[in-house]
């Protein structure tokens, strides 16, 4: 992908989430079980990062488990709900691809949901790099993307958009797609970025950023498929 367009993606994608964050906030105020089942990597004294907390639900997971918990999101609109609904959490703007802490920092590092809303292989490596970087040696990286792949509505804007590449009318990547976001009123309001992931492609670049995969699976059916890891940083 062309850098420029990666970078106006990214832009999007935080323009995105800042127009729809309240309604995006509203059909995200329940904690689903495979949120919850994720819970339980959690230990007692461990540091956390909820990398791209959106509107802070995992709080709720790890609140009783003494922990220390940190959210962090690009869209200020999405912390701003975070900080209201859970004044005892900590939350921050901030970007995956530069994290404001240092080296080792961290026990265990969520990723729910975000990555594919990241352009580019490149961007989503330096993503990944970003979250090794912070975690302690040994610590885990528990990550979940949709399956697009096992979802029809995914599997038929694949085909659109790869189509559209083909003839040259669009600037995005092989597996890339618009998904639009649909406001109360049957609007659309904005429409987000998604990168299409394959198992082995996530094994891939999970492992080229320096990690080792502990587990991974698949979970759910259409249209709410996800794709799982827990991936350990190697010592």
């Amino acid at each position: 992908m062309d850098k420029n367009y990666a970078q106006y993606l990214l832009s999007k994608v935080i323009d995105d989430y800042n127009l729809i964050a309240e309604d995006y906030a509203r059909t995200r105020a329940f904690v689903p079980e495979d949120i919850r089942a994720l819970g339980e990597y959690t230990k007692s004294g461990d540091r956390v990062l909820d990398l791209g907390c959106a509107n802070g639900r995992l709080f709720e997971v790890v609140k009783n488990k003494n922990a220390i918990f940190l959210g962090v999101d690009v869209s200020e609109k999405l912390i701003g709900i975070a900080k209201e609904k859970y004044p005892e959490a900590k939350f921050q703007v901030a970007s995956g691809l530069s994290l404001p802490f240092s080296e080792n920092y961290f026990n265990k590092i969520y990723s729910i949901s975000v990555i594919h809303n990241i352009p580019s292989e490149e961007l989503r490596l330096r993503y990944l790099k970003e979250a090794n970087r912070v975690l302690k040696p040994g610590g885990l990286l528990i990550l979940r993307v949709w399956d697009f792949w096992r979802r029809k509505e995914g599997v038929k804007l694949f085909l659109r958009y790869a189509f559209l590449k083909l003839i040259g009318r669009s600037k995005l990547d092989f597996g890339d797609v618009f998904l639009p976001w649909k406001n109360s009123r049957g609007g659309i309001a904005a429409q987000r970025y998604f990168h299409c992931f394959t198992k082995k492609e996530l094994e891939n670049l999970i492992r080229k950023a320096g990690f080792k995969i502990k587990k991974i699976w698949r979970e759910g059916k259409d249209p709410r498929t996800n794709i799982y890891m827990v991936a350990e940083k190697c010592i």
